[in-house]
């Protein structure tokens, strides 16, 4: 008879990977998200992180989030779609439809959340999803609990994408999801081409801009910003956890499509809403965008400064516009190692392997702040000459 816990029993990888001394995961910090971090007990450069505007230690949103959890206590006891909604969360909602451009704004507790609380509301059984092979692992999960047929197209190939939107159905409704930034080989969509093929087949347009807001287009509005398209593109999703500091997601669309979101997505329907001081945090962190967009210039230049020192130093990366540069380690174990070695070195980087990537294309994704100086990524630099150098 089997048991359905032998898969538990006979998962022994992360064990060896533990008794080898190369387990690469779960390190915990005793400081706050910054630039430089205290990890289990070692001064560590941090360039492991999301925080691309560097407002998870700014004080103005730290505040906030204390204010908010003073006047509105730790948490909402409900969803949104009863007790649960704040005038916070509108006051939030208002201000990002309207620093996106769009009609309409509707907020989730997560950022994974966001996409299955979206896809799953808008794409029925009679719809096509037509998927990136390299987006998220929340829009593959959406598109599962939609019902909907999903056809994945090969990474950023638009021959591809027209390929199959051809071969498909007139009397099916068609959704087109891509990442804006993809986030571990941090290309940017061609957002251009995708626009021009969903009208000439009859699709919307779907943006997960997780690592675009805050990094991409002038004033940081992310991917549609950068190419001009804002008007094209029919959602916008996001997420809290990386430029705006927080825990949270949203879609930006027409009026029409948020109210229909709201009253038929069941993660967004049976889930609590986001805490007081969640949102608090996110609403500072996009105001100080608004106000300070140079630290969308900033994060950028810190991440070009760190290209030019790597590629000097001979460091084997793979060429990017936005601040994740992925470094080139091609074997799983020897992955591990170099994340290893950089940490005792006092670099924190995340390790990428396989499934997550092709086999032989491992890599450690490297990503920036706007706070980051020149003089902290010229330490990091020297320390990954010297483990290279060795491993």
């Amino acid at each position: 008879m089997m048991d359905l816990f032998q898969k538990c029993w006979d998962y022994t990888l992360a064990k060896e990977a533990m008794e080898a001394g190369i387990y690469p995961y779960f390190h915990a910090l005793q400081t706050g998200q910054d630039t430089v971090v205290t990890m289990e007990g070692r001064r560590t450069i941090m360039i492991g992180s999301n925080n691309y505007l560097g407002l998870t230690s700014d004080p103005r949103v730290i505040d906030a989030a204390v204010e908010a959890t003073k006047k509105y206590g730790s948490g909402c006891s409900g969803s949104r779609f009863l007790n649960g909604t704040l005038d916070l969360h509108l006051e939030l909602e208002k201000q990002l439809a309207d620093f996106l451009h769009k009609e309409a704004c509707i907020t989730f507790s997560t950022g994974f959340q966001s996409n299955l609380g979206i896809i799953s509301a808008i794409a029925g059984r009679n719809d096509l999803i037509f998927c990136d092979k390299e987006n998220h692992a929340s829009i593959y999960d959406a598109c599962r609990l939609s019902y909907a047929t999903m056809i994945r197209y090969r990474h950023n190939d638009m021959e591809d994408l027209e390929r199959v939107l051809k071969e498909a159905p007139d009397n099916k409704g068609k959704l087109i999801v891509t990442d804006g930034v993809f986030s571990m080989g941090g290309e940017i969509c061609n957002l251009p081409e995708i626009v021009r093929l969903a009208k000439k087949y009859g699709a919307r347009v779907m943006v997960d801009d997780a690592h675009g807001l805050g990094v991409l287009g002038e004033h940081g509005r992310g991917t549609a910003e950068y190419f001009g398209l804002e008007d094209e593109v029919d959602i916008i999703m996001g997420t809290f956890s990386k430029s705006l500091a927080s825990l949270g997601g949203f879609m930006a669309a027409k009026e029409e499509i948020v109210s229909y979101v709201k009253h038929n997505s069941r993660p967004f329907i049976f889930s609590a809403s986001i805490p007081p001081a969640n949102a608090a945090a996110a609403l500072r962190a996009l105001n100080i965008l608004k106000e300070e967009p140079e630290r969308v210039r900033k994060v950028n230049d810190i991440a070009e400064y760190m290209r030019g020192l790597l590629r000097k130093k001979g460091i084997p990366l793979r060429e990017t516009k936005v601040p994740i540069i992925p470094i080139m380690t091609y074997d799983n174990i020897r992955t591990f190692v170099i994340c290893k070695e950089l940490l005792n070195e006092g670099v924190y980087v995340n390790p990428v392997i396989s499934p997550a990537v092709p086999q032989g294309q491992s890599m450690i994704r490297t990503s920036y702040t706007s706070t980051h100086t020149h003089e902290l990524m010229d330490e990091a630099a020297e320390i990954f000459e010297k483990v290279f150098s060795r491993v």
